[in-house]
């Protein structure tokens, strides 16, 4: 291949094959970490990249990346990094407001908060006062 730079051979030590086997062949790995553990073995064991990601079913590129990432980065290469995402629109105080509410307050003429009745009461959206109940666990109409 011309204009492609020279393969660095990827040779694993004893403890990193037995951490890659361990992360590949444990069942509470997360499936992710696990396919590129097994990508980073086979890169390792077979004489070519194609032939690696052939035997695991993945594309070249993606063999290629998460080689280049271990030989980078180490173990550490094959976790997800942070994605970027939108700011969080509702602040813990915020947040605050609707459980004390929840727990604390009862609304007039009711027995507990719908998600409807609070939403209107502190000025979110219904589906945000799902959201946050659900993260807490918080059921009114079992209470």
């Amino acid at each position: 291949m011309s204009g492609s730079k020279p393969r660095v051979e990827l040779v694993l030590t004893d403890a990193q094959r037995e951490e890659l086997t361990r992360l590949a062949r444990r069942r509470k790995t997360p499936r992710g970490l696990a396919l590129r553990a097994a990508i980073v073995l086979a890169c390792a064991d077979e004489p070519s990249i194609v032939a690696a990601a052939r035997r695991l079913g993945v594309s070249r590129p993606t063999a290629t990346r998460w080689r280049e990432r271990f030989l980078e980065h180490g173990l550490d290469g094959l976790s997800d990094e942070p994605r970027s995402g939108a700011p969080r629109k509702i602040g813990d105080d915020r947040v605050e407001e609707v459980v004390r509410t929840t727990l604390e307050e009862t609304p007039p003429n009711a027995t507990h908060w719908s998600t409807r009745s609070l939403a209107k009461r502190l000025g979110l959206s219904q589906s945000a006062v799902s959201r946050i109940w659900r993260a807490f666990g918080l059921q009114p109409h079992r209470s």
